[in-house]
């Protein structure tokens, strides 16, 4: 990686009813208190204190009203894009030219830190696309009371981490498929059969690896396609459901212990 990349944050909403936001006075989840700051300063700030990540942009539905959250205020190179019709076709309009590469997260990825980056962008290395997950035993070593949805595999149960790395426009023809699947993304097999009968039989019957599948899957784009495996179980904890919230406020306060108790 030769220098800072940019970032960007997805921060819309979702079609229907969000659980999260019904005793809230916040119209959007992206703006959702946790630990004090929204979940989008949270995020905001973990990569804006990332050496790694340069211009970081906002997507969502509603960028004047994310704009206006105080607590963003002050963060350097930051800007406010609306978003489209689906998350797919948003990425598409803001990919950067050529073959620069783009690292791509999410507004309820609040318990990300610079850490997390800089070994997700090491681990993406000369790949097109990269997906970051977590293994289950990791998870559940340290948090076994999280629910996570799981890809099954050879080399063990897999859940997203919410980042994504982009190479440029040559990625277009897999954002246009993922637009037309996206819709399932919470459903593993229908996401895995998706990409063709083998990788689903491959899958069932645990004929190869993750990293083997998804690598196979770039290929149907043209595409060097990687997962990266997280060492911090944190990393695929985002905040989905009411029982998330309690254990990301239950972290954060673990985190501001430690800081407590670090030597000056």
């Amino acid at each position: 990686m030769n220098g800072p990349i940019p970032a960007i944050i997805l921060a819309g909403s979702r079609p229907g009813p969000d659980p999260l936001l019904m005793d809230s006075s916040v119209s959007t989840k992206a703006l959702l208190s946790i630990a004090g700051r929204a979940m989008l300063v949270h995020v905001a700030a973990a990569l804006r204190a990332s050496p790694e990540v340069g211009a970081i942009t906002v997507l969502g539905q509603n960028s004047a009203g994310l704009a206006a959250e105080p607590g963003l205020a002050g963060f350097a190179d930051l800007h406010f894009v609306d978003s489209g019709q689906g998350i797919s076709s948003s990425l598409a309009a803001a990919l950067p030219p050529g073959d620069d590469p783009l690292l791509v997260t999410t507004a309820d990825n609040v318990l990300l830190t610079p850490k997390m980056v800089a070994e997700f962008l090491r681990g993406a290395g000369d790949s097109d696309v990269a997906v970051a997950m977590v293994e289950r035993d990791v998870l559940l070593a340290r948090y076994p009371q999280s629910k996570r949805t799981w890809l099954k595999f050879r080399s063990g149960w897999w859940s997203g981490a919410n980042m994504f790395y982009l190479r440029g426009r040559r990625v277009l023809p897999l954002l246009d498929f993922w637009g037309r699947i996206e819709r399932d993304r919470k459903k593993g097999l229908k996401i895995v059969a998706a990409f063709g009968p083998w990788l689903l039989v491959g899958a069932l019957l645990r004929l190869f690896t993750i990293q083997q599948g998804v690598a196979r899957a770039g290929l149907r784009f043209g595409l060097k396609a990687k997962i990266v495996p997280m060492s911090e179980p944190e990393a695929c904890i985002d905040a989905d459901k009411p029982a998330d919230i309690d254990l990301i406020e239950a972290i954060f306060a673990a985190r501001r212990e430690a800081a407590i108790g670090q030597p000056l």
